[in-house]
């Protein structure tokens, strides 16, 4: 056990799993969708549902798109701020099967991109992302993660690997997930360093590559 576990994360309260695990699930999202969200379809799921409201659930969500960390001290008041900021958000509750008692579901749109997101917050501030534009996925956003949306063909996987170790980044993990054989397909890679973000256009010029996302723990806002 990690200190960490003990401890728990520096967040604005009351609840690391339905507050800082929340604000975290809204924050990957937004990175996700590489750029400020205009509309944001929330669906919370299992406890997240029941007793979000009074755990703060929902505005630690909304926090989290508009691109804040668990400890950012505005996180009360982000229905006010996204008002502000011009972006519109519904909140409501949704049936899952088998899903972890503290999931959100985030459909969001951005001026050039969407995105849909199934994450739960599993304690401590961590969180688990299930599943991205309808593929099945599962990180966590500890590390610096390169997510690839592709076509499941032979050789996006070469290209990907082929580009990083040209610029000596190690692979840490690799997950493949795909809807079908021949069908829409994500690379999870979670790297040792940060993964710059001319990566992305180089990668994104590739056939069958579609989307190319740089998750990089150590940007700021």
């Amino acid at each position: 056990m990690r200190l960490f576990d003990v401890l728990g994360p520096v967040m604005i309260g009351p609840s690391s799993s339905h507050t800082a695990g929340a604000a975290r699930i809204g924050r990957t999202a937004r990175q996700l969708l590489g750029e400020a969200p205009m509309r944001a379809d929330i669906g919370l799921y299992g406890s997240f549902a029941t007793t979000g409201r009074g755990h703060g659930t929902d505005r630690a969500i909304v926090a989290g798109l508009l691109d804040m960390k668990p400890d950012d001290p505005r996180l009360p008041d982000s229905f006010a701020l996204a008002e502000e900021a011009g972006m519109e958000f519904v909140i409501h509750s949704v049936e899952l099967r088998a899903a972890h008692p503290n999931t959100a579901v985030l459909t969001l749109e951005g001026k050039r991109r969407k995105l849909s997101l199934t994450a739960a917050s599993v304690g401590g501030g961590r969180i688990r992302v299930t599943s991205i534009d309808g593929v099945s996925a599962d990180f966590g956003g500890d590390a610096n993660t390169l997510i690839i949306h592709n076509e499941d063909t032979p050789g996006c996987i070469a290209e990907v690997t082929r580009a990083l170790a040209a610029r000596r980044i190690n692979i840490a993990s690799m997950q493949v997930f795909r809807s079908a054989p021949g069908g829409e397909a994500v690379m999870v890679l979670e790297c040792d360093s940060h993964i710059p973000a001319d990566l992305e256009p180089q990668l994104g010029a590739v056939s069958g590559i579609h989307k190319v996302t740089c998750l990089n723990v150590d940007d700021t806002p």
